[in-house]
Parts: C-alpha cells; structure tokens; sequence
C-alpha cells in the first residue's frame, strides 16, 4: 500500500510494452518491483500475476491465429523446466546470474537484427526447436519471471506475421504464467500483500493494455521485428545494470 502509485504506474508501462510488442511486462516491472514488495520472491509472483492478466485479455482477440501444434512442445518442455527452477529459487546466487542473462540478450538481439534472413532458413517449426525453446523460457520464468524471450526469438522468425506471432506469444504467456502462478501458489508466494498490490494495479494494467493496442495496430511488420529485437537488447541492458 505504502508504494501503490509507483506500482500503478510500474503496471502502465509493463502492459503497454506487452501489448504492443508481445512480451516484457516481468522485465520491465523486475527493474523496480523487488524493490517495492517485501521479498524478491513475492515481486516475481506479483509479476507473473499481473503478466497473466494483461495477456489474458489480449489472447481473446488473436486466439484464431494460434497454432496448437507449434505451440503445445514449447509449452511442454516449459512446464517441467520452470518447475525446476522455481523449486531452486532460493538457492542461486541471483546477481551473476542476472549479469550472464543481460550480456546473452544484448548478444542475441544484434546477431538476430543484423542475420534475420538467415536466420529465418535455420529457425525452422521442427519438435527439437519447440522443446529447446520451450526449456530455455522454462528456466529463465522459474528464475527471474521473465520466460518471454527465447520463445519471442523463436516465433518471431517462424511465425508469418505479427497477428499469428502476437497470438501464439500471449497464449503462450497465459498457459505459462498459469503454471509458474501455481507452483509459486504452492510453495506459498501468493501472499496477501500480492493480492492487495494487485488490485490496486489493476486500474494501471487497464491503461497500458489500451494504449499498447492503439500503438500496435499502427507498427507495419517488417517494422515490428526490429522492434522487438531492439527491446530484446534494451532488456539485457536494464537487467546487466539492475544487476
């Protein structure tokens, strides 16, 4: 209650940003959220809830546009690796491994910006690329709450246009954050502070998803990519030096 403001309006831009692109609501919010809530683990829970709800309400919109078969080996592959790495939260020594995170973003969003075209005849919609996929979103959600990239990486170069793409990430991210909610649920994260923190973020979450549809609609495709590779990097960066 003592940060609710900061938490509104930490909730603006996290959903503006995960509607307009996609992904990056938990590493946009990650930035300051531990810093507000009384422990890390209850701001990752935070996130991942507040996450689920704003994907949620994009997910009815392009749910047409999702193909089950592509997307249920990510999911897979997501579900027992996250579990993983939840179960081993509070034995990892966080900053290296934040620090190692950052440089490899910043890495892959330039090599991805700058070789798109040939990345596009290797990424191909084959099982083993789902299930790698699907593992590394899996250990970075469980870790750090932000399992977007690695799947954004992938669907971005397989997928054939923004609307499938943006259909195939969000329900990706409401399946997802279902399962990291309930294991965190579990292991007795879902605190009262989070529910209280939550409400009073709603009315933020709202706005951003409003005007993230408004700018969304306006990007052309070959546009879009870049952008989402570029805030790809822009998020290695804010996590090497929140590190």
């Amino acid at each position: 209650m003592e940060f609710s403001i900061e938490i509104f309006l930490l909730a603006i831009g996290a959903s503006f940003i995960q509607r307009t692109i996609g992904f990056g609501f938990g590493i946009f919010i990650m930035t300051a959220l531990p810093f507000l809530m009384p422990s890390y683990a209850e701001a990752v829970t935070l996130s991942g809830l507040l996450s689920l709800t704003s994907a949620t309400v994009v997910m009815f919109k392009y749910v047409k546009y999702v193909n089950w078969r592509r997307l249920l080996p990510i999911f897979a592959a997501f579900a027992v690796f996250s579990t993983i790495a939840i179960v081993m939260l509070d034995r990892i020594e966080g900053r290296a491994m934040r620090m190692t995170l950052g440089v490899m973003l910043i890495i892959l969003s330039l090599y991805f910006a700058f070789f798109k075209d040939k990345i596009q005849k290797f990424i191909r919609p084959t099982r083993g690329w789902q299930l790698g996929t699907g593992m590394a979103s899996g250990v970075m959600g469980g870790l750090f709450g932000m399992h977007g990239p690695p799947v954004v990486l992938y669907l971005i170069v397989s997928e054939p246009d923004k609307n499938h793409y943006m259909g195939m990430i969000q329900t990706y991210a409401v399946i997802t954050n279902i399962v990291m909610l309930s294991v965190r649920a579990y292991n007795g994260y879902v605190t009262p502070v989070v529910g209280t923190t939550y409400l009073y973020a709603m009315g933020g979450l709202v706005i951003g998803v409003l005007a993230g549809n408004w700018a969304f609609s306006r990007i052309p495709n070959r546009l879009f990519t870049y952008l989402v590779y570029a805030y790809i990097g822009i998020s290695g960066a804010i996590i090497l030096l929140t590190a």
